[in-house]
């Protein structure tokens, strides 16, 4: 048996997510009806990010055990000739049947992108919100700086998470303007259900003065999903990229 490791991208808009549901169209059923057809066995496929609904991904990975004797490299040619043009398999490769794409990760990269003002362009709104006042990004980029570090943050996650620990580690939190799309990058070792979209309607708060960027810490300390901002719309959000070193991190949910 041999272990196939794939880096997969993805347009969210069409999918109830990434973990397959009865009865919803699902990246990982997408994907896993698409290695069937060509191996002729279905897998159990592991993704490392189990992205939410509308969530998009430049970056997702995900692996499948299979006795197929294709190359791992030629894997991803293979599949995408069986995959809508909304999803595609971006790299192939064949890892040690240890792997883990979700324990293995060693950091994981989300963006999250935000267009201002009275009307949205319908070729952005796809993959950005849009927030029609205008923001204050230095008060949102320093707000975001009290974020990073080691934190419980139960503040930013969503009911329903079954997680032991809501301890995670953000190695760095920032917001810049790029291309006329405001963008909120974060990398870390893990995130909880919807923290980093809560996290964005956060820094969108402060954005529009409603949080003073102090507060980060308050928030923070109070441990408490009420004292934070809303969550902010899915189709602003994408995985960019996931990091292995071998050295595993634990949950992640986002």
């Amino acid at each position: 048996m041999r272990r196939i490791k794939l880096t997969i991208a993805y347009d969210g808009t069409a999918y109830s997510g990434w973990q397959a549901q009865e009865g919803c169209a699902t990246v990982e059923e997408t994907v896993a009806d698409a290695i069937g057809r060509l191996t002729g066995v279905k897998p159990e496929l592991t993704g490392a990010s189990r992205t939410d609904a509308g969530v998009h991904a430049l970056g997702n990975v995900a692996a499948f055990d299979t006795e197929s004797p294709i190359p791992g490299d030629r894997f991803s040619y293979a599949i995408n000739a069986f995959l809508p043009e909304d999803i595609r398999i971006m790299e192939s490769e064949e890892v040690s049947t240890e792997f883990h794409p979700r324990f293995d990760a060693h950091c994981k990269r989300y963006e999250y992108h935000i267009v201002t003002g009275n009307v949205c362009s319908p070729l952005a709104s796809r993959y950005a919100a849009h927030i029609r006042g205008e923001l204050d990004i230095e008060a949102m980029a320093e707000m975001a700086r009290h974020a990073v570090g080691t934190h419980d943050f139960t503040s930013f996650c969503a009911a329903g998470a079954q997680v032991k620990s809501k301890v995670r580690t953000i190695t760095s939190l920032t917001v810049s303007k790029e291309n006329g799309e405001i963008v909120i990058a974060v990398e870390g070792d893990g995130f909880l259900y919807n923290m980093v979209r809560i996290l964005a309607g956060t820094l969108i708060q402060a954005g529009l003065h409603r949080f003073k960027p102090e507060q980060m810490e308050t928030i923070l300390a109070g441990k408490d999903r009420s004292l934070a901002g809303p969550t902010a719309p899915a189709n602003g959000l994408r995985l960019c990229k996931i990091w292995y070193d071998g050295a595993g991190k634990g949950e992640e949910e986002e």
